[in-house]
């Protein structure tokens, strides 16, 4: 790995375009290196974890909604939406929309985390859908795949966007863009310039995931998906993008992060070196934000140790800096605590999900999150006794580079009301690679099989998953065998009209 020095450059300061950040994405983009079979089975395994949560995700409001604005565009190559046939085919961008919503929906796949948050498996929806409409192969997806993810890791691990209450998906965009970039080998010119457009058009604030968390938490990843494939096509018709986008003396760096004077440390693969970013990525087994994985396996553990619930004083979780203040206690979020709260907003409230887990013994992607699950009356009085408490150790922890030392779970202490204190922790979620249960690909086809039972039918689960486990032979105009088809009743509806299908 190269690590490539980032800062601002004033306007009368000569940047050579070589030099520039979005050069060496679109440089690692163009690179026609081997993709090597490990990456290419994790690969295979995220497209069979996208489709299982998308599955499960279907009849949402803002799923069937995002959907409804999908079918509005309909084009010919295009690509495939989640539920439909593979005739019913959409212009790229729009099916990249109803796909990343429906992915995203339920915060229940894939996750990166370092300088800042991402969930890598966004990369897929927008790649898939410019690959199925431009007729590429299985080869060529798994190309972009490749790159996708690697972009998007090595910006998080370089980039801190949150401190400055940016969106996580002002690293998506230039990552789709350079992902769309590696399928459709296209020159490192083009690239540079998709990719520099793609940073402009999704730079947004953190308001999406804090407070009263809306349906957008689950539309702004496809936000930057739909966008990245529309700065491609505008690049390819030869329009360019505002230059240098992150080092400009009014860009990114200087005016949306640590200002003028910050230094930055990205790496990215050498010339010829394999891209492998997708290895150190790691999906959920629980459908809830993923700091709080390990807590929900510690809850589990925790439970019949505590035996009678009623008996709590109080909990504390010892966590992180990033646990702590965004999902904890530190992020001040009455909402939070709000047993009236939306999904989204629970998702995003580690005492509710402490709370429940150590009730139920578990977690489940609906019934976890059911209005009358949250104001039960002794889950909101056990919830309430929860707080975090940022824990200098689990903060170093958070951001080693050791794996060994990785992690990201916490301490948690309970007192009873007879002053018994019962402590333990956990540092890695049991699916975690590094966890007691590490996922693999029987896991990944058991997650599609059981979120989608009863959504999609046996003959169909077992069609889609001998495609995608086929996908490096899949031939060019092949590749609308990753869409699911369901029936017309598994589909949710969304309001009755927008704009698009004014009546």
């Amino acid at each position: 790995m190269i690590t490539h020095d980032l800062r601002t450059w004033k306007s009368a300061e000569h940047l050579p375009r070589e030099q520039q950040l979005a050069w060496k994405i679109a440089e690692v983009a163009a690179d026609p290196v081997a993709v090597e079979p490990a990456v290419t089975e994790m690969i295979v395994n995220r497209i069979i974890d996208n489709a299982a949560v998308a599955a499960a995700s279907l009849a949402r409001r803002p799923v069937a909604s995002a959907r409804a604005q999908a079918l509005c565009h309909p084009f010919q190559r295009g690509a495939t939406v989640f539920g439909m046939t593979d005739a019913t085919r959409v212009s790229p961008e729009w099916a990249a929309w109803a796909n990343g919503t429906a992915v995203r929906e339920l915060d229940f796949h894939d996750t990166f985390l370092a300088a800042d948050y991402s969930h890598p498996g966004d990369n897929i929806p927008p790649i898939l859908a410019v690959a199925q409409h431009c007729v590429r192969s299985g080869r060529d997806l798994i190309r972009g795949i490749a790159t996708g993810y690697e972009i998007q890791v090595n910006l998080v691990r370089g980039i801190c966007l949150h401190e400055h209450k940016i969106d996580h998906i002002a690293h998506l965009g230039p990552s789709a863009a350079a992902g769309i970039g590696t399928a459709l080998n296209l020159p490192a010119q083009t690239i540079y310039q998709a990719v520099q457009q793609a940073l402009h058009v999704t730079t947004t604030t953190r308001q999406s995931r804090k407070g009263e968390i809306s349906s957008w938490k689950a539309y702004a990843p496809a936000f930057a998906g739909k966008m990245a494939i529309e700065a491609v096509d505008r690049v390819m018709r030869g329009e360019g993008a505002p230059s240098p986008a992150w080092e400009g003396e009014d860009g990114f760096i200087a005016w949306l992060l640590s200002g003028p004077e910050a230094r930055y440390q990205v790496p990215l693969p050498g010339q010829g070196e394999a891209k492998r970013a997708i290895l150190d990525t790691y999906t959920k087994e629980h459908s809830a934000e993923y700091q709080s994985q390990a807590l929900i396996d510690l809850a589990r553990r925790l439970g019949p140790q505590i035996g009678d619930l009623s008996q709590v004083d109080g909990i504390v979780i010892h966590t992180s800096h990033h646990t702590h203040h965004v999902i904890g206690t530190g992020a001040n979020d009455p909402q939070k605590l709000d047993p009236k709260a939306s999904r989204e907003t629970l998702d995003h409230s580690i005492m509710y999900i402490f709370a429940v887990a150590l009730e139920d013994g578990g977690w489940h992607h609906e019934r976890s999150y059911a209005p009358q699950r949250a104001q039960r009356p002794e889950t909101v009085a056990l919830w309430h006794k929860i707080t975090t408490v940022e824990d200098p150790e689990w903060t170093r922890r958070y951001h080693a580079r050791d794996p060994r030392e990785k992690a990201f779970g916490g301490r948690v202490a309970v007192t009873l009301r007879d002053g018994r204190v019962i402590e333990d922790e956990l540092a890695l979620a049991d699916a975690h690679p590094d966890g007691a249960r590490p996922f693999v690909r029987e896991n990944y086809v058991q997650k599609f099989l059981t979120l989608s039972d009863g959504i999609i039918a046996t003959a169909e689960q077992h069609r889609f998953l001998d495609a995608v486990q086929g996908l490096p032979d899949l031939p060019a105009g092949r590749l609308g065998e990753l869409n699911f088809t369901v029936s017309p009743a598994r589909l949710g509806e969304a309001a009755p009209h927008g704009i698009f299908d004014w009546k």
